[in-house]
């Protein structure tokens, strides 16, 4: 199973996505399991390290991102991964429109599996530290959500 995870710049909301659902996979016994990787729709932060707001906020609640690296959404991530999650109706709008005819993988919201339906992560870059702490609460939720569905697909599959 595959899981990316997707938002404008990949150094924000998608590499935090990406630390707190391998945090989430370890807790459930199934990141031998799972493949996760995120990214951005656009090139500017490419092979940087996350925002280090980001990075503090992971950081006060156990969670390591500084070894991740932005990177861009490539062709081949449609067809290398099961689930691809936009931070954000703009990004899901970006990927729907990249998404080459006969793609099998999920493309939604990731806010879907907190039962936010038709809700956005808010990109925090432009705002205060309170915006990351809210970032990282609604991707906790999401997580937990996702692992839920994930463990659910793999269960009675070969480990």
């Amino acid at each position: 199973m595959r899981v990316l995870f997707v938002c404008l710049g990949n150094i924000c909301r998608s590499p935090t996505a990406e630390g707190v659902f391998r945090r989430e996979l370890e807790a459930a016994g199934l990141a031998h399991r799972v493949e996760v990787d995120s990214c951005g729709i656009g090139d500017w932060h490419v092979g940087r390290a996350p925002d280090p707001r980001s990075a503090d906020a992971a950081r006060r609640r156990g969670i390591d991102l500084s070894e991740l690296r932005a990177r861009q959404l490539a062709a081949d991530d449609f067809t290398r991964f099961d689930y691809l999650l936009a931070m954000d109706h703009d990004n899901l709008a970006a990927l729907r429109a990249q998404c080459p005819g006969g793609c099998r993988a999920h493309i939604g919201l990731f806010l879907d599996f907190a039962g936010h339906i038709d809700r956005a992560v808010p990109d925090p870059y432009y705002g205060g530290e309170g915006g990351f702490e809210e970032v990282l609460d609604l991707i906790e939720s999401a997580s937990r959500g996702l692992v839920e569905e994930i463990a659910s697909r793999l269960e009675g599959q070969r480990p």
